[in-house]
């Protein structure tokens, strides 16, 4: 045995099975190390408040991965890999708050449908990630957990809503990580921590159980740090459940496996529309703007055809399109009903009764209370409607120039500093579609004080539904050929008796 040499820091699902294979570590040493830098980072030094709550059976559970390495029975496909969950999915040994104060003691009686799937893939489950509590917005801000900071830059926020997972896995808290997307809530904390994020197909992923924001816009994700461990991960993920009745759209539809579409050569005659409208004009975009056309100079250079695109009428067609305000209230009564006993109180009128919750979040939780008491309109409907006639302006762009996907930045402007509204986000064409898109890092802006690296900005591919398989492939080759994934200065190594944490 040759222990010693493997680090954590960056570590990737292969890393570690190699590392496991070969005796250089344990899967007690693995998540014994993501452990310590929780320890050093999160309340102390940079003090990111990206962990809400630590498995306190994480290295239980990680003895018995190593105990099963023993019995030679085959080992599943996340044997050991340490993974954070976002605090809406629920756990059946662990509280499930939503960030969500009145909700701390909240332990669901089963694991969310993903959760099962995570845990019999193998993975240890190292914690809960702090998020914007309920998910009610990008900034990563709640009561129980406090702000949430980016580890690139830390006057700024890590996006949001799953801005813990970002942040806990940009600094190799853990090696995958969940989150959850009803706006852009994966993929913004992906484009702002440098990461992979998957906002899936309506329909692949199961959303029971997980503490939902608006029925017709949540999906369920991966964020990791490469386009491999994504794909591992939605490997696991994807599958029908009878509780999701939407599930019953991706039967049939995902691959063998994800990894097979991974491979340097993937982004070879793709055509690329780049989406121009999805490009800020001011002074504030422009740091944004200049690593995004960087970006596609190199999807050029590793083969990619870029074809000019625009939408016809695209601003009036995606403006002001959300069912969130509408859809919360009832779909959080709906979600504490599950929780029987464990449940702290019965609706969201009770919930904002108590007044435990962020201050930032009052207008939101009050806009959804006057919305649930309201008669029914005809608004919802509206907004399905014209979600729909979206979608087909969509549908026609991608086949009248025969796109593989749709391209533009995440985000038109930097990660904004903590305490400012998340905007110019670009997450609505997903949302609002139940397309799929993958955000995966496209470079840095320049080094400032606060940010030594730069800030990340992560480029967005859209495509059509369960195009999966072909936008993790084109994320890969670009990670391939680009390498714009850098670990944050403010969570370096940390020295380890057994292995680098």
């Amino acid at each position: 045995m040759n222990r010693g040499r493997f680090s954590v820091v960056e570590a990737t699902v292969a890393g570690v099975h190699a590392a496991l294979a070969s005796g250089e570590t344990t899967c007690v040493d693995v998540v014994r190390a993501c452990l310590d830098r929780i320890e050093a980072y999160d309340g102390k030094g940079p003090a990111l408040h990206a962990i809400i709550a630590v498995n306190p059976r994480a290295l239980e559970a990680a003895a018995e991965r190593d105990r099963l390495r023993t019995t030679g029975a085959a080992l599943p496909p996340l044997h050991g890999i340490p993974l954070v969950l976002k605090d809406n999915f629920d756990t059946a040994d662990l509280p499930t708050t939503g960030g969500a104060a009145t909700l701390v003691g909240s332990v669901p009686p089963r694991d969310a449908f993903v959760v099962s799937r995570l845990r019999a893939a193998g993975a240890v489950i190292i914690g809960k990630a702090n998020q914007t509590e309920l998910a009610l917005n990008g900034s990563s801000v709640s009561s129980l957990g406090g702000q949430t900071l980016n580890p690139y830059d830390l006057t700024r926020t890590p996006g949001g809503s799953s801005g813990g997972t970002g942040a806990a896995l940009a600094a190799s808290f853990a090696v995958l990580g969940t989150g959850s997307d009803t706006g852009q809530s994966i993929r913004s904390p992906a484009s702002a921590c440098a990461l992979v994020g998957v906002r899936p197909t309506r329909g692949l992923v199961s959303r029971r159980g997980i503490m939902p924001f608006s029925p017709s816009q949540d999906e369920a994700g991966p964020i990791a740090r490469t386009a491999e461990d994504a794909a591992r991960m939605l490997d696991v993920m994807a599958g029908a459940d009878p509780e999701d009745p939407e599930t019953t759209l991706g039967v049939g539809q995902a691959p063998g496996s994800f990894r097979d579409a991974l491979r340097p050569g993937a982004l070879r005659g793709a055509r690329l529309g780049l989406l121009e409208a999805f490009l800020g004009t001011d002074d504030v975009h422009q740091p944004v703007n200049a690593v995004f056309h960087e970006a596609v100079r190199h999807l050029e250079r590793l083969g990619a055809v870029i074809v000019p695109l625009a939408i016809p009428g695209l601003e009036a067609l995606a403006r002001d399109l959300s069912l969130m305000r509408l859809e919360l209230a009832d779909a959080f009564d709906a979600y504490l009903t599950t929780l029987g006993t464990a449940a702290p109180v019965r609706t969201l009128a009770e919930f904002v009764a108590r007044g435990e919750f962020h201050p930032s979040l009052r207008a939101d939780l009050e806009a959804a209370l006057a919305a649930q008491r309201a008669a029914a309109s005809p608004e919802r409907a509206e907004l399905h409607r014209r979600r729909a006639v979206l979608r087909a302006a969509v549908q026609r762009a991608f086949g009248a120039d025969g796109l593989d996907a749709i391209l533009y930045p995440h985000q038109r402007r930097l990660a904004v500093p903590v305490g400012e509204e998340q905007v110019d986000r670009n997450g609505v064409l997903a949302n609002s579609t139940g397309c799929p898109a993958v955000v995966f890092p496209a470079g840095f802006s320049p080094p400032t004080a606060s940010a030594p690296l730069g800030v990340p900005v992560g480029l967005e591919m859209l495509g059509p539904a369960w195009s999966e398989y072909r936008l993790l492939g084109f994320a890969h080759a670009f990670e391939w050929g680009a390498g714009t994934r850098r670990p944050p200065a403010s969570t370096p190594p940390l020295a380890h008796p057994s292995l680098r944490a």
